[in-house]
């Protein structure tokens, strides 16, 4: 019988099933690397009007541009693949640890407004995510949090993306396989069209749309934090020929020149299995191998560490 995808009740975590929440958890981040978030602190209204906003925003100001650009893609003629670039239209914004929404003219001030809002909520909740990882784990409290935040505190934004229909999705993916670089991403994903997929156990298994929930990926830095205890997993996005597909995905991730190793509490019993290095240097290699597997950049990483073993950034 298949695994059914972990779904959390945060406000179980106030009452006498604590216990059995905190193991869900555990066994979450151990299995699956994904799970879905519910009662997370995040209001309903304000949720409605960052989707309503959002998807607004894609239908004014970036749906035409996006059909002009992404149709020539599909000219190449039946039956090729395209594998070089994603069904989707996208756009970035940095909360920390400074905001360049302003960068962003085509966002009406209320739209600017609810991110805002929504994502400070977002901030708190992926904080307490790093406490209750951290109890699980038997680390001190606030140890991730600390372990992210470097020398200006952590890296943090938004990922806004659309997944168009596709009049071809058979030969192109909304977004290829990978994993995520940093530390704990939260989406909040289309209740109404599905297209994420993990893969656990060699299978490609469907990410449930539920409304009004948060779905929690862990990323690289936590798997070498914890030593490979907990997984960050490849994930996709189907492309689909009916509906648009709203994602809005947040990334926590460390400071610049935060120094990322293996908790050393989890590996007193077995050996370090991931190389010390600076966060940023991650990211460089990260942005030309995204669609690589994350191994050999492990392995590259251990080139960053100097002679008195102080991992340092790369020129």
């Amino acid at each position: 019988m298949a695994c059914s995808f972990p779904v959390l009740d945060l406000e179980k975590l106030r009452g006498e099933e604590r216990e059995q929440t905190m193991d869900l958890l555990r066994d979450a981040c151990e299995k699956w690397g994904f799970f879905e978030l519910l009662n997370h602190g995040i209001s309903d209204e304000l949720m409605d009007e960052v989707e309503r906003r959002t998807k607004a925003h894609y239908e004014q100001c970036r749906e035409q541009k996006f059909k002009q650009l992404a149709c020539k893609a599909l000219k190449s003629g039946p039956g090729t693949d395209v594998t070089d670039m994603d069904w989707e239209s996208t756009f970035f914004l940095r909360h920390l640890p400074v905001s360049n929404m302003s960068d962003f003219p085509d966002m009406n001030e209320e739209y600017r407004k609810a991110m805002r809002e929504f994502a400070t909520g977002l901030e708190k909740l992926a904080e307490r995510l790093l406490d209750l990882l951290c109890e699980n784990l038997g680390l001190e409290e606030g140890y991730l949090k600390n372990a992210f935040y470097g020398s200006k505190g952590p890296n943090f934004g938004t990922k806004v993306s659309n997944y168009p229909p596709c009049p071809r999705p058979e030969l192109i993916h909304g977004l290829r396989a990978h994993t995520d670089a940093g530390g704990i991403i939260l989406l909040f994903q289309d209740d109404r069209v599905s297209g994420l997929q993990l893969l656990k156990d060699g299978q490609w298994i469907d990410v449930p749309p539920m409304h009004h929930s948060i779905v929690v990926n862990l990323g690289d830095q936590l798997e070498v934090i914890t030593n490979g205890k907990y997984k960050s997993v490849l994930h996709r996005v189907l492309a689909r020929s009916d509906g648009n597909r709203m994602s809005i995905a947040s990334f926590y991730n460390p400071g610049g020149d935060a120094v990322i190793y293996p908790a050393p509490s989890l590996v007193q019993k077995e050996a370090e299995a991931y190389p010390r290095f600076v966060f940023e240097d991650y990211m460089k290699l990260y942005v030309t191998q995204k669609f690589q597997a994350k191994q050999p950049r492990f392995e590259a990483m251990k080139a960053t560490v100097t002679v008195n073993g102080q991992p340092t950034p790369t020129p």
